[in-house]
This record gives structure tokens, sequence and C-alpha cells, in this order.
């Protein structure tokens, strides 16, 4: 049996290094990636062949390519696409529908549906205060979509368009016997935290940045309030949520979209972790305006029921595993402490 073709886009990013890893590991996959940058040394030799440059004007060059699998993790993320709105929408948006397109069209042209994995996020939520993010507890897939970041826009149209290209381009869903299109899949993640990469300065990352800075000494500024609630979630449990839900058949989803939840902390939370594991840690709160009110229109919560009742999803770490286990044992050893 001939090994599956997987195109993995933002393959240098911490979901892409992990994906490429398991999927690798696992045998039987021919992994093609995509990425502004060089692959990594430590996927390098995992992967068959990899595309670098602006994926927007590369995704023509995949229309040879008999891909059976796409995982689109690459994006313009909350903070940086707040910055630069008109580039967040071309690579967000526009790299997205290309890759849509494409997946429609192989899934046509070969009579063979594509799936396509996509991670979208708790930004397409939004809360338009405090005290309503507060009392609407854990959120489901369809509450709340009013987004109020452009990489939150961005998620919820991506979203949206995976269904079209899935269910209606061309109106062919009037057809009595329609031809196959693309097998669109979002998972909306929480905050993730990758024991192995270092955090890149997205809007969530004040939680493992607490324990990095507190790890070497030094002193940490955190740009939320203390009492600032989101939920999070271990990479592996990310990287075994996007396979199991790719390993689902499709008569078995209710949906196209999403959630997945693991725990949830304040900053405080956080912080308290930190100086407990590394007494040296010096941790203040000076709350930056712009990236507090993107956080503050994120619900504390989701609900994964969905997810648990259509494909079985569990997280692997809850709170305490994941920091005993997972997040606090590889920050001593890249620290040796």
């Amino acid at each position: 049996m001939s090994d599956k073709a997987v195109l993995v886009t933002g393959a240098c990013g911490e979901i892409g290094q992990a994906l490429v890893q398991n999927l690798s590991g696992r045998g039987g996959y021919r992994i093609v990636t995509a990425d502004l940058a060089p692959l990594p040394e430590a996927i390098k030799s995992m992967v068959a062949e990899h595309a670098q440059g602006d994926l927007v004007n590369r995704v023509k060059q995949f229309y040879d390519y008999d891909f059976d699998i796409i995982y689109h993790l690459a994006a313009s993320l909350s903070s940086k696409a707040e910055v630069a709105t008109e580039e967040a929408h071309r690579i967000n948006v526009e790299g997205t529908m290309q890759l849509l397109m494409l997946a429609a069209y192989r899934s046509e042209k070969y009579k063979k549906q594509v799936k396509f994995l996509f991670p979208s996020s708790i930004a397409a939520y939004g809360f338009p205060n405090l005290a309503a993010k507060k009392s609407a507890g854990r959120v489901k897939e369809d509450q709340n979509n009013t987004p109020h970041t452009m990489y939150g826009c961005n998620k919820l149209y991506c979203e949206k368009l995976g269904m079209y290209y899935s269910r209606y381009y061309g109106q062919r869903h009037l057809d009595p016997s329609p031809p196959v299109m693309c097998d669109f899949r979002a998972i909306r993640f929480p905050g993730l935290i990758s024991a192995f990469t270092l955090p890149s300065g997205g809007t969530s990352d004040y939680g493992p940045e607490m324990l990095h800075a507190a790890a070497q000494g030094n002193p940490y500024e955190c740009f939320v309030r203390e009492d600032t609630k989101i939920s999070f979630m271990a990479m592996p449990d990310a990287i075994k949520s996007l396979l199991r839900l790719t390993e689902t058949p499709r008569e078995k989803l209710s949906s196209m979209v999403y959630n997945i939840a693991a725990f949830a902390l304040t900053a405080g939370e956080f912080r308290d972790r930190a100086v407990k594991a590394f007494s040296g840690g010096k941790i203040t709160f000076a709350p930056n305006a712009r990236r507090q009110g993107i956080v503050d229109s994120w619900p504390e919560d989701v609900d994964d029921s969905l997810a648990r009742a259509d494909w079985g999803w569990k997280p692997d770490y809850d709170v305490n595993r994941f920091f005993d286990e997972y997040l606090l044992p590889n920050i001593r050893e890249r620290y040796g402490k």
C-alpha cells in the first residue's frame, strides 16, 4: 500500500514541527511542507519536499500533487494581525481559499475526497464586555461568534469558506449525483503550549513566557491582568486531536467545526506555578491595553461535548499533569535546573 501524500503548511511553527514529527513517527506518509522559512534541522530528514516562500504565490505548484490530506497551519497570528491587518487578511484568507480551491479541484478530478484540516481558534469568539464573558460559562461552537480581531474574523470566515467548498461550491449539492468535494474539518484550539519550542510572542503566550523567564532567573512583566482567564492545552493533545479528527469517518461527524478543551487558568495561577517551580522568578503585571482587550474578548472556557461525542475527544493532560509531567520537566532540562 502506497504512502499517503500529506501537505503541511506552516511546518516551521510550533504545531507544524510537532505534527511533522508525529506523522513521521507513525510512518505511511509522504510529507510535503511549505513555509516562509527553511525547515529546522529537527524535522528536515522527515520531509520529502519543502516549498519555501509565500504560500499565496506558491499554491499553483501543488496542483500536480496528489494529496490525500492537507493540514493548513500557516497563519498570521492575533497580535501581529492587529498591526498588519491587510497582510493578515492576505495570508489567512487568500492563502486558505487558494488551498481550498486546490482541494476541491483535486477531489472532483480524481473522485476522491481530499481531507482538509484547519486549525481555527478561540479568537473566533467575541464578548462585548467582561461581565458577558464571565457569565457565559463554557461556550458552544455556535455561540458568541462575533470576533473582535482581524485574526478571529479571518478564522471564522475561513471556517465558512471550508463549509462552502465542501458542500456548496458550484451549487452541485442540488445535483442528484454530485461529484465528490473536499472534506473540510476544523478545530477551534485554545492557547497551545509546547515544552520544546520557545513561545513566539502570541497573545496567549504569557503563560509559558513566565515560566521560561523564571527558569532563567529573569524578571517578567506580564501583559495581561492577573485575573485574566482563558483555556489552554498541551501541544501533544493538540496534535492528538488533529490526528484523531483526521482518522474519524466523515459519516460520524455531525459538524465541520469543533471546540476542544483541556484546562482553563488565570494569569495569576500561571504566575503561582512559575514562582513555585523556580524560586528566583520575579513576575509582575503591567497590562497592555491592546493585548488585554484581545484576551478579554475570548471565552474563559469552551464546551467540547460535541467533539467528545462525535470522535471520542479527551485530553491526556489535565492541569496538574500538564505542569508536572510535561512542561516543567522539559523547561528544567532546557535550562539545567
